[in-house]
């Protein structure tokens, strides 16, 4: 699979950070780029930049993703990759107890659904009804592919901190979704791969201060710093054109492991 401009992509999430990244660096390669995103000015802006179209999406809300899809496939067509980038952070302990008081507070389950709804079932809403789109296309290559879906995990799967368990669950998830989906998916030419970044230049972690910012940063082993989006998107690209990739999941964190805290 050779990016250029016969591909139609989708990038959920795609109006800042790695879904930025993203949408920015396929649409360099020629392709016609859609954004999902819920930050409507933000995701305007950037699709007018590249070129690309804008659909404002709640990826946990079905009915949603069905209007953001038939939006941007009447305007792009029937997308062959879809990147989902989409997700939201919380720090919260499966219980905790407070430091004024001593009282014992367990995890705010309403949280909890929240982060597994977005991150985890928004992924698999948006990669299964792309997948639905994908079938009905003819195979662009010889051993009949027909699309790639790449997902967006996070280190926090395989090692995540205290207080990340609601987030750790949502991207462990994501993890495990990989290779049976793309054993449902195998008959039909459509690869699914998953990506697990580590820490990168993203509004989150530009909003840490700088002393948190370097705790997290000893933990990287080389290069000694965060990751920068684009370098993210390079690997999107490189799933995409790498078409005996399958299945298959890729850390993205120069060495790191994350500590417990």
């Amino acid at each position: 699979m050779k990016l250029d401009s016969s591909f139609t992509a989708i990038v959920t999430g795609g109006a800042s950070g790695l879904g930025e990244a993203t949408a920015r660096g396929l649409a360099a390669k020629g392709v016609k780029v859609g954004i999902f995103d819920m930050n409507e000015e933000r995701g305007e802006m950037v699709a007018s930049e590249i070129g690309g179209t804008f659909a404002k999406v709640n990826v946990a809300d079905t009915e949603s993703v069905d209007a953001g899809l038939d939006a941007l496939r009447a305007a792009n067509g029937q997308e062959r990759i879809m990147v989902n980038c989409a997700g939201i952070g919380g720090a919260e302990k499966t219980v905790a107890r407070k430091r004024d008081t001593g009282a014992i507070v367990p995890h705010d389950i309403e949280r909890y659904v929240r982060i597994i709804n977005i991150n985890l079932i928004g992924s698999f809403i948006c990669a299964s009804k792309s997948a639905a789109g994908m079938m009905a296309l003819e195979p662009t290559e010889p051993d009949g592919e027909r699309g790639i879906i790449i997902n967006t995990a996070s280190v926090a799967a395989q090692d995540g901190q205290i207080g990340q368990v609601a987030y750790s669950s949502s991207k462990g998830g994501i993890l495990a979704m990989a290779l049976p989906m793309a054993r449902d998916l195998a008959r039909e030419g459509i690869r699914v791969n998953t990506i697990l970044p580590g820490f990168y230049e993203t509004p989150i972690y530009q909003q840490m201060n700088d002393n948190v910012k370097d705790a997290l940063r000893a933990h990287v082993q080389f290069p000694n710093r965060f990751g920068n989006p684009a370098e993210y998107a390079q690997v999107v690209e490189f799933m995409c054109e790498h078409t005996y990739i399958n299945g298959e999941y890729i850390r993205t964190d120069a060495g790191a492991r994350m500590p417990p805290r």
